[in-house]
């Protein structure tokens, strides 16, 4: 999208004015969610307002219908200022049926508006959600503003004109929901129906029933006789800096920033993968981008997607290779075959709730440990960090750059929010990024008729890259230790250690190619500093910038380069009394923190399956810093 002056429809008399609000869809698994979330979500972008998104998938493929384990939700919060969450509490919470009602009302705000499709409130789906009686007359809902509607009865009236069966009309149950809702908000259908059309092109009636639902819900609102007490809401456009927008999710931004990286090393990629929640979309996207030299594998289990990957980088492409926590587990071997061969190799991690199986579909930290020091033998490797779906892209094309330059694997580490979650994203201007085209050796680098492929670049301490069959330069790599000075295999333990320092140093020396940690937000040195990394980005900094608006002296600083750190962070974190350190797991960063910098910083730790709160981050603020104001 463009952003521009009139791309918003003005407030119409009676509309309250805010200036951010949140929304949540609950409903079962079948219900379509996550696509009324994504469809709300591009109206609301295309409408010129900033936000961010929190698709919530249950675990299961498909669990019982009407069972509380099997609740999808959507939640988005949309708004006139920056918006870097999804929101701390709904304002809106759409339940489709009582699970959903069940599992999410204790989020809605007191007074928030409760939109609640009446119809689907049997006693059989009473049972299934665990209520004794319905909340919708027992009273229990008094605290809140309620929108009782019979939505599967209206759907079913709106779509009868297309001769569908009472199963197939259900479905479409959403776009009426979802039309109710564009009303309420002021948000445009024209969009959405462009996309139903082309995405049912082939089978119209679908399309032009859903179309009608759509249509239904949104009239429904204009028409309705409803509570004086139940308003519009109107927000307006954001200002946003001039140029092309589009939303994209962590996966798509992900996705286009190692293809653009590739572009800017003059590489090929070659992704080999393995199926598993949420590094899927990945492999999708990918798989997708063929006229990009882009070459997708799905193998048969993760060691092989590793294997084929790092074969070919030997070959001379870009290997890249993604996981979850689980599947990186499994790659370990062949990530330490990656280091001891020190070829180019992208392993992107998108961690999800663990150990084991764990919580597959929901949001963690907990892999950085495995990242700085999963591996056998000493093995180090750099890691970077995204934190938020659109610097997704500008990590990807830094990971490729790094890994071409020093000749190592680096692992990228997002999670399922980020991975899943969507924002606005202004199109950046490639012709404005610096290409690194990669060198690879030729003849003239064997000498006397012999070519050592641990030749090494005096200053990166990076090794020649050689494309096997490139004349004069016979050569073999693999696990076993090599000779500093010939390439060949030993097993001289002097040469040992000295490769093991050189490979610990080609790593460390990252450091004087990478940015210095700057503060995000606040001043350098103070009372305290909240340090973050990966997708705690948006909450820390609305509770940084909250907590400063009320005078205290608390800055927030954001990691991206895990390892080797910026050289400048130990500096930077002395300069702060006390440093606190928020993470989706039990204090992973503040141990690597205490490790490198001897610091006593303080942990805050969630490890629910959900990103922090705002205000989880702001309390832990104000237990360090308002005793001491109040001295």
């Amino acid at each position: 999208m463009t952003i521009t002056s009139d791309g918003f429809p003005p407030a119409d008399a009676g509309m309250e004015e805010l200036e951010s609000v949140v929304v949540r869809f609950a409903g079962d698994s079948g219900d379509g969610i996550q696509l009324t979330g994504s469809q709300f979500t591009t109206s609301t972008a295309l409408s010129g307002s900033d936000l961010a998104t929190f698709p919530d998938f249950p675990a299961e493929i498909r669990a019982p219908a009407g069972t509380t384990f099997g609740v999808s939700a959507f939640q988005i919060q949309f708004g006139s200022s920056t918006v870097t969450t999804a929101g701390d509490a709904p304002d809106v919470l759409v339940a489709m049926n009582p699970a959903a009602l069940a599992t999410n009302l204790g989020e809605l705000r007191d007074s928030g508006l409760l939109i609640v499709d009446a119809g689907s409130f049997s006693k059989r789906n009473l049972q299934k959600a665990g209520f004794e009686a319905s909340p919708l007359e027992d009273g229990s809902l008094t605290k809140y503003q309620v929108i009782e509607l019979d939505v599967s009865k209206m759907t079913l009236a709106a779509v009868k004109p297309f001769g569908l069966s009472n199963k197939d009309g259900l479905r479409c149950k959403n776009m009426w929901t979802l039309g109710l809702v564009l009303w309420l908000f002021a948000r445009r259908r024209e969009p959405i129906v462009e996309w139903l059309r082309e995405k049912f092109a082939n089978k119209r009636e679908i399309a032009d029933a859903n179309i009608a639902a759509l249509n239904a819900g949104h009239a429904f609102g204009e028409t309705a006789e409803m509570s004086s007490d139940i308003k519009r809401y109107h927000v307006g456009e954001a200002t946003l800096e001039p140029g092309t927008y589009r939303t994209v999710t962590g996966s798509q931004s992900l996705a286009w920033g190692l293809v653009a990286g590739a572009q800017l090393a003059d590489l090929k990629i070659m992704f080999g993968s393995y199926p598993i929640t949420p590094a899927s979309p990945l492999l999708h996207i990918l798989s997708g981008m063929k006229e990009f030299d882009v070459t997708t594998f799905q193998a048969e289990d993760e060691i092989a997607a590793i294997c084929s990957a790092l074969g070919a980088s030997y070959a001379g492409d870009l290997g890249v290779t993604s996981s979850s926590g689980p599947g990186i587990a499994l790659k370990g071997e062949a990530l330490g075959l990656a280091i001891a061969v020190e070829l180019p190799l992208i392993i992107v991690n998108s961690q999800r709730g663990g150990p084991s199986a764990g919580l597959p579909t929901k949001t963690e930290q907990s892999d950085l440990y495995q990242a700085i020091y999963g591996r056998n033998g000493d093995a180090p490797l750099p890691v970077i960090a995204t934190s938020s779906p659109g610097d997704c892209f500008e990590v990807a094309i830094e990971a490729v750059r790094l890994s071409t330059k020093y000749m190592t694997p680096v692992m990228v580490l997002t999670d399922g929010y980020i991975a899943n979650a969507a924002e606005p994203w202004k199109l950046p201007d490639l012709g404005a990024i610096d290409p690194f085209p990669v060198r690879q050796a030729d003849e003239s680098d064997a000498q006397n008729g012999e070519f050592n492929p641990f030749q090494r670049d005096p200053k990166t301490l990076a090794r020649l890259w050689a494309r096997p069959g490139t004349k004069g330069l016979v050569h073999r790599i693999g696990g076993l230790e090599k000779s500093f000075e010939t390439g060949h295999i030993s097993y001289d333990a002097d040469n040992h250690h000295k490769m093991t320092l050189v490979r610990r140093a080609k790593v460390d020396g990252i450091a004087d190619d990478i940015p210095e940690q700057a503060v995000t937000t606040g001043s350098v040195g103070g009372e305290l500093a909240v340090v973050g990394w990966g997708s705690t980005y948006g909450p820390i900094s609305q509770a940084v910038a909250r907590a400063r608006a009320r005078g205290l002296d608390v800055s927030h600083i954001h990691i991206r380069y895990l390892h080797p750190f910026p050289k400048n962070l130990g500096e930077l974190l002395a300069k702060y009394d006390r440093v606190l350190v928020p993470e989706m797991n039990m204090g992973q960063l503040m141990t690597v923190l205490r490790d490198h910098f001897l610091i006593a910083a303080t942990p805050v730790n969630k490890v629910s399956g959900q990103p922090f709160k705002v205000a989880e981050i702001l309390d832990a603020i104000y237990d360090h810093l308002l005793p001491k104001a109040a001295e």
